[in-house]
């Protein structure tokens, strides 16, 4: 789902880069006014959850993966704005320390998948979610903001002139519909685990989330330590399409990152290597999110 360097022209990215930015901040300030206190620690370990889950690759057809993206998840636990926020670290994290997603196409991945994505998977959730639809209302966001994210990414693809036979489009977005339906899948599950461990956790701003917080930490390293065995080596969606259209060598990353490909070097086991590098991400991002959660919280008081 993260789009590479090189393959976006400067028109588009450039202009992507330029709403984002201000785009974030809109979405910081209004987490400023919504984030409760009580949550502030859930971004780091709800960011440090979703970084994992990025990293397991899942078969959604012959050649082709797809990973969770988590935006409604986020949404859903944090907010739209909070998860808007947090989702934008974690790219960030993942562009210029993995070399997950380009530099200077950052604005674009933040775009599909931090600020659309997020906003179309909390849309049935804040519609339905007072009524007796909510699960559907969880797992139709899961769905939408996969394939939010992803027709905005082929269209950006599209726009800055990569060819794309009518054919090859309409099955890559074939694919994009079953990850996105294990996306919502996921989603789901993940929401109703959170609230059998704490059922009034999510809607109550009173209730302590401590037990949450234990849980979703330890699923987080136990993806990373575990997940990486099993997780496919096939590239996900936006790779096999770039791979089939013979681009793979257009790549042009603009900066080489410390642990790119998510491998610390020197380390003999493949899945040392990539766990260690995972590790040390979820470390980063939880930081990273937590800090970002206590500077709102102080901006407020301010």
């Amino acid at each position: 789902m993260h789009i590479p360097d090189g393959f976006l022209s400067p028109a588009v990215w450039a202009t992507l880069d330029l709403v984002s930015v201000p785009a974030v901040g809109l979405l910081a300030r209004k987490a400023q006014r919504d984030l409760e206190d009580r949550k502030i620690p859930l971004l780091g370990v709800m960011g440090a959850f979703v970084f994992a889950a990025q990293m397991i690759n899942f078969p959604v057809g012959p050649g082709t993966t797809g990973h969770l993206v988590g935006g409604t998840l986020l949404a859903v636990t944090l907010g739209p704005a909070a998860a808007a926020v947090v989702m934008t670290a974690i790219l960030a994290i993942q562009a210029f320390v993995f070399q997950d997603g380009g530099i200077v196409v950052l604005g674009a991945n933040v775009f599909n998948m931090a600020i659309a994505s997020v906003l179309a998977g909390y849309l049935p959730y804040r519609l339905w979610a007072g009524s007796g639809w909510r699960s559907a209302a969880i797992f139709a966001g899961g769905v939408l903001s996969v394939l939010t994210s992803a027709c905005l990414a082929l269209a950006q693809l599209l726009i800055s002139g990569v060819p794309m036979p009518r054919r090859l489009m309409l099955v890559s977005l074939g694919l994009f519909l079953v990850s996105g339906l294990i996306e919502g899948a996921v989603t789901l599950a993940a929401v109703r685990a959170i609230e059998r461990l704490n059922p009034v956790w999510i809607r109550s701003p009173k209730d302590s989330g401590s037990r949450v917080l234990g849980a979703v930490a330890i699923a987080a390293v136990t993806l990373v330590a575990g997940g990486v065995l099993i997780a496919s080596a096939a590239p996900d969606g936006i790779w096999s399409l770039v791979g089939k259209l013979g681009l793979t060598a257009q790549t042009a990353p603009w900066l080489h990152a410390p642990l790119a490909d998510y491998q610390v070097n020197g380390l003999e086991s493949a899945w040392l290597r990539k766990a260690t590098a995972g590790l040390f991400g979820l470390v980063l991002v939880y930081v990273a999110c937590f800090l970002t959660g206590k500077f709102i919280a102080r901006q407020r008081s301010i």
